[in-house]
């Protein structure tokens, strides 16, 4: 059986983590070129050619000397964002135990039909590093309770809002609905935009060329709510979409893949799976509105956290 279908790193994750030493540690780093420091910890390029490993062999994509140099920008992005959420979570005193790392892995390998012993061999035998994975677990853990303890609170959805937002969709009965799933790559600069458009157009000539699954890619690469489960959004009104991405969408068929679609937060490719009329039948629930609200604000507020962390930071870039 492929590696790929053995790799669904991200089913409970985000994104992939890798810790980094701290810069304390130079023995270790000065054996390696340092390619960016953040704050007290350094990023040197065996972490970013960890974590390329980790993409290719887990999402299909070839791995060429073309495609790692246009991933090399954007791991290296990922891997300072995540070096400032395990950052937060320490500052917030936050402590993450042993056990629940090994329970993470353990639940991974579940998923993936295995034994604990059994996928540490078969991640050994696609030449990936137990200690990247078992470091992103601890990374998403910090990052998880961080969100629950400082940004959680903050996300409030009142009565009002899901009767404005039933009332809203009640008066759209009769219009279109598309079920699709999504990667999503921020713009989190001006600097790196030109990064993120080319990865997009990438990894859409990979998925329409049949060497890399949507669903693999939406797992390693996209920052959006349902990466963990291959992109999955559920079911959009039309009336919740944005210009641009209502008509990218009305521009493929089922079971097509649209474009880079730009907004103001950055690059979306989305896989139409199906398209359907919004009738009273397919109403969405209360408790179906509540979640969906309060996922959305807890997303924004997330992002918006971590770019607050990253403006305040020391972060030096050495490529």
């Amino acid at each position: 059986m492929k590696m790929t279908l053995y790799i669904r790193l991200l089913i409970l994750f985000v994104l992939t983590f890798v810790s980094i030493a701290p810069v304390a540690k130079y023995a270790y780093a000065a054996t390696q070129e340092i390619v960016a420091v953040v704050n007290e910890n350094v990023i040197s390029a065996h972490d970013v050619s960890k974590r390329m490993r980790l993409i290719m062999v887990s999402s299909g994509l070839q791995n060429s000397k073309e495609i790692r140099a246009k991933l090399s920008s954007q791991v290296l992005n990922s891997l300072i964002n995540e070096q400032l959420m395990l950052q937060e979570a320490r500052n917030m005193n936050i402590k993450i135990e042993r056990a629940e790392i090994e329970s993470g892995f353990s639940k991974i390998a579940a998923q993936n039909k295995s034994t604990s012993e059994k996928f540490k061999a078969m991640l050994r035998r696609g030449g990936i590093d137990i200690s990247t994975m078992y470091a992103q677990i601890e990374a998403q853990v910090a990052w998880g309770k961080v969100v629950q303890k400082r940004l959680r609170p903050r996300v409030i959805v009142s009565d009002r809002d899901v009767d404005d937002t039933l009332e809203r969709i009640q008066a759209k009965v009769g219009s279109k609905e598309y079920l699709t799933a999504e990667i999503f790559l921020p713009i989190d600069s001006a600097k790196n935009e030109k990064q993120v458009k080319q990865l997009a157009n990438r990894l859409v000539r990979e998925i329409k060329s049949g060497k890399a699954s949507f669903f693999s890619l939406a797992q390693q690469f996209s920052k959006a709510a349902g990466a963990g489960s291959g992109g999955d959004t559920g079911w959009l009104q039309e009336t919740q979409l944005s210009e641009e991405i209502l008509t990218g969408l009305q521009a493929v068929k089922k079971n097509q893949v649209t474009k880079p679609i730009k907004t103001l937060s950055g690059y979306h490719i989305l896989f139409l799976r199906d398209i359907r009329t919004l009738t009273e039948g397919t109403m969405p629930s209360r408790d179906q509105i509540y979640y969906s609200l309060g996922t959305a604000r807890l997303e924004k507020l997330q992002h918006r956290h971590l770019m607050d962390l990253k403006a305040s930071s020391f972060i030096d870039l050495r490529v």
